[in-house]
């Protein structure tokens, strides 16, 4: 089976309509393809969904659910996680009757304020300055803020997947660390303990390579090992914003993780995730 369950649409930071998607797919001989706009946050962040958007994204997805019967098309959602500023992720699995959820950590809660730090996009000087302007260049501050605001999600949310998990190396390209220093690894061996024990699916996504911005999948080869001892739950994520995007290193992926031990994925069936291998 070939699946992508992350893809962004018009209706968020994607650049095209469904039906481009789903054509594709088609084209391509996907099985399943899964929808998942940025659930909203609030005005200030333009690449969500308002609300309001959510009854007629859904609509769509369910219009091509009934004109391609040949390809199974999901209802997910991409949600951030801010401290005591986003919603519950079960609020909208609730409320929206969504086949699943994928949960991330794109903007970081400076500690004791309201101040945000927005570590993706496509501008490193936001980065840079996030890291001067509300950590006065304490890498390892700035860092820690985002593992420890994904500790708190995996522990206080319910969703599926966990996206892009080690999202924080897209724009330092070992500027400011190494993912080899010991306190960053202790950093990310908690992160996968907390999954392993939560059962969270790890999806690997190839976006930071195609879009040249990170040498390699999220996450990293180390984070991969670790999960390859225990087996872990993973799908393969091309986090398409267009539909061109959504077979790039897709058997790339599929190898990388069979030299890690990991032989199975996650797919979504009868409304449950099940295990194929690879």
């Amino acid at each position: 089976m070939k699946c992508n369950y992350h893809t962004h649409s018009h209706f968020c930071d994607g650049k095209e309509n469904m039906r481009f998607f789903v054509e594709k797919a088609v084209e391509l001989q996907f099985d399943h393809l899964g929808f998942s706009s940025h659930a909203p946050i609030s005005q200030q962040y333009d690449f969500t969904l308002t609300e309001d958007d959510i009854p007629a994204y859904l609509a769509e997805i369910e219009h091509y659910q009934k004109k391609y019967p040949q390809l199974k098309i999901f209802k997910g959602l991409e949600c951030d996680f801010i401290p005591d500023m986003t919603k519950d992720f079960s609020y909208y699995k609730e409320n929206y009757n969504l086949d699943y959820i994928i949960g991330g950590v794109h903007l970081v809660k400076v500690p004791n304020s309201q101040e945000i730090w927005f570590i993706d996009g496509p501008k490193r000087e936001t980065y840079d300055h996030g890291i001067a302007h509300f950590f006065n260049n304490n890498i390892k501050k700035a860092v820690t803020c985002f593992w420890e605001q994904t500790f708190e999600m995996i522990e206080t949310q319910e969703f599926d997947i966990i996206a892009h998990l080690d999202k924080i190396k897209m724009h330092n390209q070992d500027r400011f660390f190494k993912e080899d220093e010991d306190w960053y690894l202790t950093l990310a061996d908690h992160a996968v303990e907390l999954i392993i024990k939560k059962d969270l699916i790890v999806e690997i996504n190839s976006r930071g390579i195609y879009r040249l911005r990170c040498k390699d999948f999220y996450p990293s080869d180390y984070i991969l090992k670790k999960l390859g001892k225990v087996k872990n739950r993973m799908v393969i994520s091309s986090d398409a914003h267009k539909a061109e995007e959504l077979p790039l290193y897709y058997e790339d992926a599929k190898k990388k993780l069979q030299n890690f031990g990991i032989e199975s994925l996650a797919v979504f069936e009868e409304k449950k995730w099940h295990s194929i291998y690879l």
